[in-house]
């Protein structure tokens, strides 16, 4: 499959269109349907990966596996203060605050973990 049929595939697991995506991810007008016949750029392709909560290289279709987690199964992805999986899945907005709090917590009495 193409990285645009991936992308459709990927859009319909999460229940997003491509234009959702195209905004969740922060790019151009129209970005991602470019892609049908442009090459993305690395940045932007890493972008809209993210927001899939996927691989670039399974966007690509270097490998049938969407999990972007190494094998390390415990590890959660977090940058800019935002929860992204666990275990390759999504983590439920209830599971957030708790894990935020906690940590919040452990940052505000100068814990280290």
């Amino acid at each position: 499959m193409t990285l645009f049929d991936n992308l459709k595939v990927m859009a319909k697991k999460h229940g997003m269109s491509l234009l959702q995506i195209n905004e969740k991810a922060g790019l151009g007008k129209n970005a991602i349907y470019k892609w049908r016949t442009q090459k993305p750029s690395t940045e932007n392709l890493q972008k809209v990966a993210k927001v899939l909560h996927t691989s670039t290289d399974y966007l690509l279709g270097n490998t049938d596996d969407p999990s972007p987690i190494s094998k390390d199964h415990h590890a959660i992805d977090i940058e800019n203060d935002e929860l992204l999986s666990y275990r390759g899945r999504p983590i439920p907005d209830d599971y957030l605050d708790i894990i935020k709090n906690l940590m919040d917590s452990d940052i505000k009495h100068g814990r280290k973990r």
